[in-house]
Formats: structure tokens, sequence, C-alpha cells
């Protein structure tokens, strides 16, 4: 008769010990948790994302990336005449290339992120319902890709810009230019922070995607891209100073141009709001990427 060994491991005990797993998914504790490691991780998937977003989307054109270019150049040119021209509105002494080159360079990059992100789980339903990885991934290449793009169009305003100092108009830099980087991270995050949270609504609601666009062309008129706040008084001027936005720009115009204002308590404002809505939207992203593909 076989005796047992009560301190022998059983099979069970065996496999377990031995098993030594890759990868391993648990549930979040709260919705707040990022997994910055995970992210790392898979950082090549990032950088793919980004590749897609660049190239294809301009892959089977004549120009190619030269459309990078042409968007804000005629932008410009359609405000120079509209607003410019016919409206004759101010733009505090700056030639109206320059100014609304400043204004359109960086509203693009918002609304890029913005519009981008705004459809992050409709888009890659595919993807999020076979494969696993970040989810946070695919709007944070929307987000890379944009400043990409964003610094294309920057090179453009800068030789703009370099043009001008040439011409003596009577523009000049100050020392809050070293406010710029932090100020295109402010644009990303509210970019970012404002599509995923429309993202996560429209999984449900579709119609939502709909007004996203138009909702952006609505708050670029209630942001300083065509006009500076100096034009602005009494309500009205109180009335665009809740618009977190408006303070970016106009540092961002004073920086380079001269033209405007730097208001520290204006990028305080806009960083505690950019910080606010990043934590809305990880709480209402992450809440819905649990369920969203019963919905999508």
């Amino acid at each position: 008769m076989e005796t047992l060994n009560p301190t022998a491991p059983t099979i069970d005990n065996k496999e377990q010990k031995e098993e030594n797993w890759d990868l391993v998914m648990r549930p979040q504790s709260h919705l707040l948790d990022i997994d910055f490691k995970d992210l790392w991780r898979y950082r090549d998937l990032l950088y793919m994302f980004v590749k897609r977003d660049i190239v294809t989307v301009y892959k089977q054109t004549i120009l190619g990336p030269i459309w990078f270019f042409v968007q804000p150049i005629m932008t410009t040119l359609v405000y120079i005449i509209v607003f410019g021209r016919i409206a004759g509105i101010s733009t505090d002494g700056i030639p109206q290339p320059l100014f609304y080159l400043a204004g359109i360079t960086l509203w693009n990059y918002f609304a890029d992120c913005f519009n981008q992100t705004s459809d992050t789980f409709t888009q890659n339903a595919a993807i999020f319902g076979k494969v696993y990885f970040p989810r946070l991934i695919a709007p944070l290449s929307k987000v890379t890709s944009g400043l990409i793009k964003y610094l294309i169009q920057f090179s453009l305003f800068l030789a703009v810009y370099v043009f001008y100092l040439f011409q003596d108009v009577g523009i000049e830099a100050h020392l809050t230019i070293l406010w710029v980087p932090y100020l295109v991270i402010l644009m990303a995050g509210m970019g970012l922070g404002f599509g995923i949270i429309f993202s996560s609504m429209t999984t449900k609601y579709r119609d939502l995607k709909f007004l996203i666009t138009f909702g952006v062309q609505l708050l670029m008129y209630a942001t300083p891209v065509i006009y500076p706040m100096s034009t602005l008084d009494g309500k009205m001027k109180e009335l665009i100073g809740l618009n977190p936005i408006a303070y970016i720009i106009e540092g961002f115009k004073y920086s380079f141009l001269g033209a405007g204002e730097f208001s520290l308590a204006g990028i305080g404002y806009a960083t505690g709001f950019t910080l606010t809505l990043l934590a809305m939207g990880i709480i209402i992203f992450n809440k819905v990427e649990k369920s969203f593909m019963d919905t999508v």
C-alpha cells in the first residue's frame, strides 16, 4: 500500500509554482488608475499608430505632406480677406499674416487633438474587441501625431516670423517665449481631455460626433484667434476670459509678437482647468472601456 507524504506538494501546487506569466491583467482598483509601466511597455505600438496617422492620411495624395502647409496658408489668406479687409478687425498693429498665423498654428493643434481623440472608441472598436493593449495608447497616438503636424506648421510660422523681423514692423519677442512649450502641453492636455470625454459619450450617443466639429468651430470665435483681447472690454472681455484657451493663445502671441498680454493668473487658471478636465476624462474613459463593446 502506497503511503502519501503530507509534506510533498500536490500536482496543483507544482503547476502553480511553475507558472510564470509574461502578462497578468488585473481589474483596476479605482477609476483614476493609469498603468504607466504598461503604457511604456507598448511604446512600439504607440509609434506604429503615430506612423499610421502621419503616413496613411496623405499617402495617396499628390502634394503629400505639403498639405500641412497648405491648410494654414489658405486659412490665413481667408482671414486676411474676411476679417482683416472686409470686417476691419484690429490686429494690434501686427502684420495680418503673422497675427493670424500665430493664432491658427496653436488653435489647429487643439482642434486636431479634440476631433481625432473624440472618435477613439468607435474608430478602434474592431481592434479593441480582439487584442489587448492599454486603451489610452489610441488617443495618445492622436495627440503625438498632432504634435508632429503642429511642429511642421510651427516651422512655417517661424519662417514668416523671421521674415517680418527683418522688415522692422515693431514685433519683438519676450522672455515669456520660454513658456511656449508649456503652453503647447496645455493645449495638448486640453484637447486630450475633451476628446476622451466625448469619445466615451459617443459610444452611446452617436449624435454627439456630428456636433463636435461644429462646436469646435464655434469655440474658436470665443477664443482670440482672429482678434486680440485688447479690442474687448466690459462684460464681453469677462465672458471670453472664462475660456482657458484664450490665455494660452494670448500668451503665445505676446511671447513672439509683443502684442496682447501674458497673464500668469490666466495660465494658472488654464492649468487647473486642464488637470481637472484630464482627471474627469480618465475617470469616464476607464469606466466606459470596460463595457463599451456592448454598445458601440
